[in-house]
């Protein structure tokens, strides 16, 4: 315990107030704050390794990978082989049907192997190609454009097999569903804001045609009496309705 000095002044005598103060109290709190570090350290060390399992992903020989960083094309398409990526929660699966046959029977042969599988995995590496490129916006926007595209590369790429390609079609495109809520509540954010602007344009435009009306009206004082008749009349044609026929002057 550790107590303040007295002061004296004129003569008179103070006593100070005292405050308790612990070193073992300041020593535990380190110690504290020591083993939350050191817990911290162990559990990163701890799962750091299960989370390095899916970092890395293996491209297959047939599959190329796209790459973004902070929104940012890092680089081209990459594979195939081992390589490194941040986990990301949102998958789009796309679905494709190609029709194509066979046009030349003897390159089909001696070109390739087997001209069916060999359109199939290209079709596949195509399509990750294009769709690398593509926004989800894109995505779900562009379907025509995407197998139009497909089609020209696939045609050009299975000629030499003696495949010719008849049409592409991109049949379905699936989404997470969460990104769908979130795409579904920003539609519908941008639905009422373009509501409110018609209504509000509505208005403007009304108002605008009662004060034009109103200044017509002002200026020939036979259209006020019209009016009232007008009045009248939208009025009557109601039950239980009592006229008062105390029709305004014209001056």
């Amino acid at each position: 315990m550790i107590e303040k000095p007295n002061y004296r002044s004129n003569g008179s005598t103070t006593r100070g107030n005292s405050w308790p103060y612990s070193e073992s109290e300041n020593n535990s709190h380190d110690v504290m704050s020591y083993l939350l570090f050191l817990c911290s350290g162990l559990l990163l060390l701890v799962t750091m390794p299960f989370s390095l399992i899916f970092c890395f992903k293996t491209i297959k020989e047939y599959e190329r990978a796209v790459i973004f960083r902070l929104g940012r094309l890092r680089s081209g398409a990459r594979g195939p082989g081992l390589i490194f990526i941040l986990p990301y929660s949102v998958t789009v699966s796309v679905d494709a049907v190609v029709y194509f046959r066979i046009s030349n029977p003897v390159i089909s042969v001696t070109n390739v192997n087997d001209a069916a599988l060999s359109t199939k995995l290209l079709a596949q590496t195509t399509l990750r190609n294009i769709l690398g490129m593509k926004t989800l916006s894109e995505m779900l926007s562009e379907r025509d454009h995407i197998a139009e595209v497909m089609e020209k590369i696939l045609e050009e790429g299975t000629n030499p097999w003696g495949v010719k390609v008849e049409r592409v079609e991109v049949k379905d495109i699936r989404l997470p569903d969460q990104l769908m809520r979130v795409m579904a509540t920003e539609a519908e954010a941008t639905r009422e804001a373009r509501a409110k602007v018609i209504a509000a344009e509505g208005e403007q435009r009304s108002s605008r045609a009662l004060h034009d009306a109103a200044e017509i009206i002002s200026r020939n004082p036979a259209a006020v009496q019209l009016r009232y008749l007008q009045t009248l009349s939208s009025i009557g044609a109601t039950n239980n309705s009592f006229l008062d026929n105390n029709f305004p002057s014209a001056h």
